[in-house]
């Protein structure tokens, strides 16, 4: 199974890390797309550091200017399609997803033939290492059940920076155009897909959520309180856009 992920990188110099990319490449049948979004750090380096030995397998591209993750994790996911990529999935570039439940989610493609999506969820169960700061728990579970509601679906997690999807003819359509969003695409990229399915039930048959055994909320990021607000005018456009003669 050819895998490609795109990380997204948009002034990641302090907190990349380097080393653990380093450790999980050899002996990997992955490739990374790093997504330079116009940094104005030393991410680019950081980036050559973490590819310098595996040029085979580590790509980066540059945008010439900051353009928004949405569309960083778009030119990343449209490259790998283009390069015959069979399974193509995004990551946060601050590793707050372990490197290592890859192949979690790929055992998931294995043995549900019919499931097109696997996206990470953060469930915090007892026996999982599941830790988030209270006020955006909480903000992001009210966040979750609009766009649940919205969508008429029942995800329960639809922005964990997680995500691999098989590469057919009813996913490669999703990212051809650019999004309305520049931070929610994750919930326009599903609205695109139950538009072109037809119906909300369709799609909820070709989706996984997977609860994560690790997640970590890492310090430096660039989400604030305030984006949640941006966030719900987002969703509110994308519905009218997709949904709304649904």
């Amino acid at each position: 199974m050819r895998l490609t992920m795109v990380v997204p990188c948009f002034n990641e110099g302090l907190r990349l890390p380097v080393a653990r990319f380093r450790q999980f490449l050899p002996g990997s049948d992955v490739s990374l797309v790093f997504v330079d979004d116009g940094s104005r750090d030393n991410t680019i380096e950081r980036l050559r550091d973490v590819q310098r030995g595996f040029e085979n397998q580590v790509v980066i591209l540059e945008a010439p200017s900051n353009q928004g993750k949405a569309e960083a994790v778009r030119l990343g996911i449209n490259y790998a399609f283009e390069h015959s990529a069979e399974f193509v999935g995004f990551w946060d570039a601050d590793l707050a997803t372990p490197l290592e439940a890859i192949p979690q989610f790929m055992e998931v493609f294995r043995a549900r033939p019919g499931i097109d999506m696997v996206f990470g969820s953060r469930v915090k169960l007892l026996g999982r290492n599941v830790r988030r700061r209270a006020a955006r728990h909480y903000l992001g579970r009210v966040f979750a059940t609009v766009v649940s509601v919205m969508l008429r679906l029942p995800i329960y997690d639809t922005q964990c920076g997680a995500k691999i999807f098989r590469a057919n003819p009813d996913t490669r359509p999703l990212t051809a155009e650019r999004f309305l969003s520049r931070w929610v695409f994750d919930v326009e990229i599903l609205a695109r897909f139950i538009s072109q399915l037809g119906s909300p039930a369709l799609a909820a048959d070709r989706i996984y959520e997977f609860p994560l055994d690790s997640w970590e909320d890492v310090e430096g990021s660039k989400v604030k309180a305030g984006d949640f607000l941006v966030a719900f005018r987002d969703v509110a456009r994308i519905y009218w856009r997709y949904l709304r003669a649904a």
